[in-house]
């Protein structure tokens, strides 16, 4: 007998929680808040949104499935299962936290502060839920398989992110490397950097599409779900013993960037998740290319 389905609501710590976490107590943060010209209304309202969010989805789940929670700080500790029905409530940004440790299971994106948030991957109201649950399972459902980005390691260390990869120094300091494309050749350049940013075409929501509208937007930015990536590297150093021609590209499905560290210590990390680093030293190499799995959203 198969299992019934699985509801993990994937949710984060509010500003409001830790704000109170902080300072003790309600009139604690309010005082904080006050002293610093701002009202903690604001950021209160906010935080009952989301719980009042947390509680339409959860009441709209069939009485026949099972569910469970996780919050954004122990997703790297949370086991997935195939049968899962994911639904992020809040913000676009923990939609593309949690892609990274899926495979498959469907993902609703549940806006709790609609007009705040752009809605790029939180596309639904909390009204929406029971529908959606329904048409999940039936089959009607309708889903965009959104491209996500790959780095694999040496010595087997992968990552891998909805948005962007960004390798370099930790802290974001001067990093050293030698970086090509392959089969272009053999065309290596030794580099003095702040880093290299791979990204998706959902990330052209976010920093990649940032770095692209400083650099000219001479490159065409990819659509979510086209099978191909940009590379940007960040302020490259012109020196005797580093060059900046390699600065930016595109990468087709079957195309691979790599990077052969030459410092003591680089980190690669997908989507701003600082804390759960690929760590890399002298001599490795890391290759970055388009990633086999997509990231099931429901349209």
């Amino acid at each position: 007998m198969s299992l019934a389905p699985r509801v993990v609501l994937v949710h984060r710590t509010s500003e409001y929680e830790e704000l109170v976490a902080r300072h003790g107590t309600h009139g604690q943060a309010a005082f904080f808040l006050a002293s610093r010209g701002r009202d903690i209304e604001e950021v209160a309202e906010r935080h009952r949104r989301t719980r009042k969010a947390l509680t339409e989805v959860t009441s709209a789940i069939p009485l026949a499935w099972r569910q469970s929670r996780v919050e954004r700080a122990d997703l790297d500790r949370f086991l997935f299962a195939p049968e899962d029905v994911v639904v992020v409530v809040g913000q676009d940004g923990l939609v593309a936290n949690v892609a990274k440790y899926l495979d498959g299971q469907p993902v609703l994106g549940i806006d709790t502060d609609p007009g705040r948030n752009p809605g790029v991957l939180v596309r639904h109201r909390p009204a929406d839920a029971a529908k959606l649950f329904a048409s999940t399972q039936s089959g009607r459902g309708v889903f965009d398989e959104l491209t996500m980005v790959e780095a694999v390691a040496d010595d087997t260390q992968r990552l891998v992110a909805l948005n962007e990869i960004y390798l370099g120094a930790a802290g974001h300091q001067t990093a050293r490397y030698r970086l090509g494309l392959e089969d272009d050749g053999g065309v290596v350049e030794a580099q003095a950097s702040s880093g290299v940013i791979v990204g998706t075409g959902t990330g052209a929501t976010g920093w990649i599409g940032s770095v692209w509208q400083e650099r000219g937007r001479r490159l065409r930015l990819p659509a979510p779900t086209e099978e191909r990536l940009l590379w940007f590297v960040r302020e490259a150093w012109p020196s005797p013993a580093t060059g900046t021609s390699l600065v930016a590209g595109e990468l087709p499905a079957a195309a691979l960037l790599h990077l052969t560290v030459e410092s003591e210590r680089l980190v690669a990390f997908g989507d701003g998740m600082e804390t759960d680093a690929v760590e890399l030293t002298w001599g490795q190499t890391v290759r970055v290319g388009v990633c086999r799995r997509r990231l099931r959203l429901v349209d």
